[in-house]
């Protein structure tokens, strides 16, 4: 792969209980274990960070493929839902849902659209094979 964009996010303090930070100082949040993990909550956690950024990855990549195919994107969202569980080998994974509001376009010209998506978004590609992640369509 050719880089054409790198950043750096340092952790600090106790992981998932600590502090998160870019290097630019862009990004400078807490994070929380959620409540509903038994941790303080009051907090971004990783999780939340996760479903944002590939939100505005998977959207991105939404509206590149539909420009090119001359669809009318505009007025689309994606939502991402980010579903941290345990795994049956004692660790822990991930699983996601990816919804898409392409309200312009016909639903089976949404459905294509949204797979292609899924084809060209960096984190599709970095996550295939590794979790469960399902497409949808309003």
């Amino acid at each position: 792969m050719d880089a054409i964009y790198t950043t750096t996010a340092t952790a600090t303090g106790d992981g998932r209980n600590g502090h998160t930070a870019t290097e630019d100082g862009l990004l400078d949040v807490d994070v929380r274990i959620p409540k509903e993990m038994g941790g303080p909550g009051g907090a971004t956690n990783p999780e939340e960070l996760f479903a944002a950024g590939y939100a505005a990855c998977f959207h991105s990549a939404l509206k590149l493929v539909g420009s090119g195919e001359k669809a009318d994107v505009s007025d689309t969202q994606v939502s991402v839902s980010v579903s941290l569980g345990t795994l049956e080998s004692g660790g822990f994974g991930l699983a996601v849902e990816i919804v898409a509001d392409v309200p312009r376009v016909d639903h089976d010209t949404a459905v294509a659209l949204v797979a292609k998506a899924h084809e060209v978004c960096p984190y599709s590609n970095a996550t295939r094979g590794n979790i469960d992640v399902e497409l949808s369509v309003l």
